[in-house]
């Protein structure tokens, strides 16, 4: 899973990076196609509410964990399950900001860019956060605190 994790992080940095540098100080000029300002700002409006959704739904998709009756290990493969469909909204996310950035020139997609960034660094799941997240105790906390250390 980290490592798809990190794919799904590193794919929309050098897209948007580029788009980025290219809107700031032209090198390439690209025939884009010129969209009304209902996509502008649908897509924008888009990005923020799959931003909103994805903490929320990964909020509760926490909580039904926790109070489930699962043992850890099934504890932990829906924790991951639920992580892993919070990075794929981030990612397409990160797609739709950089798209946004390129078909529109706007700043708002840069700052959700930017706020998508945050999310995908304040999700990444360590030992601590699945702890805090399931609020675990006694020896399933050991167990988890025992992935930190690697063999």
């Amino acid at each position: 899973m980290e490592r798809n994790v990190l794919i799904m992080i590193a794919i929309p940095i050098p897209f948007f990076g580029f788009v980025y540098l290219n809107t700031e100080n032209p090198i390439f000029f690209f025939e884009v196609p010129q969209l009304t300002g209902f996509w502008e700002y649908f897509g924008l409006g888009l990005v923020f509410t799959f931003l909103i959704a994805q903490y929320f739904a990964f909020q509760k998709d926490s909580k039904n964990i926790e109070k489930s009756s699962f043992g850890l290990e099934k504890k932990l493969e829906a924790y991951s399950k639920a992580s892993f469909n919070r990075f794929r909204i981030l990612f397409v996310c990160g797609l739709v900001a950089a798209a946004g950035l390129f078909l529109f020139g706007n700043a708002g997609y840069t700052i959700a860019f930017a706020v998508t960034l945050v999310f995908f660094s304040a999700a990444k799941p360590t030992p601590e956060r699945i702890i805090r997240a399931l609020k675990l105790k006694g020896e399933e906390k050991d167990q988890v605190m025992g992935l930190k250390r690697r063999e």
